[in-house]
């Protein structure tokens, strides 16, 4: 069984108004228009009857789960980024999950680490997982070292992920053609 993994689409890291979005990730989606994708994939394998599943980034209000001395969400807390039940941290109107798909809150990068995903796609049987997500050298690439180590197989729909440039999008993709199959959604098929 198969199952699309959305990763980290909310507004905080791609709405041209959200907290670090200016980092360029709100610059590479409006030149590359990957959001269309993302709605079209998702619709594809609703279509198909395989499971759309969200992943989103958040700390409550208190930011007890924030790594405080990680380089990347350390400073998370001072400028109320990824807080939980906020604007910032729900998902973008174009790309939103149905009512009834699942949403996965973390609190770190990977898809993985301290959630419940693994467990809940061995239940559901998945054997495949197709990532999409932003930002691909972060959450993508991640979560797909993690789901090759699960013994997933993986593929990454590559015109689906959104990176801060293009060069930090090309060398992860470059990294994960090592454990995964990486494909635009012109060739996606699902049988």
């Amino acid at each position: 069984m198969k199952a699309l993994l959305c990763l980290d689409f909310e507004n905080d890291i791609v709405h041209p108004e959200g907290k670090v979005a200016g980092k360029g990730y709100a610059a590479f989606n409006q030149t590359h228009q990957c959001l269309e994708r993302v709605a079209q994939t998702q619709s594809k394998f609703r279509q198909a009857g395989f499971p759309v599943i969200h992943i989103r980034v958040g700390f409550s209000a208190s930011y007890a789960e924030q790594p405080k001395t990680s380089p990347l969400m350390g400073q998370a807390h001072k400028f109320e980024a990824f807080k939980l039940e906020s604007w910032g941290t729900e998902f973008l109107t174009e790309v939103a999950p149905l009512p009834d798909e699942l949403i996965i809150t973390k609190h770190r990068v990977g898809a993985f680490y301290g959630t419940a995903l693994n467990l809940t796609l061995n239940t559901m049987g998945i054997k495949e997982l197709f990532l999409i997500g932003v930002a691909t050298d972060m959450v993508v690439e991640s979560t797909a070292r993690e789901a090759h180590d699960r013994d997933f197989m993986v593929t990454v729909i590559s015109d689906c992920c959104i990176a801060a440039n293009d060069e930090d999008h090309q060398r992860s993709l470059e990294n994960m053609e090592k454990l995964s199959t990486i494909i635009t959604t012109d060739v996606l098929e699902l049988n």
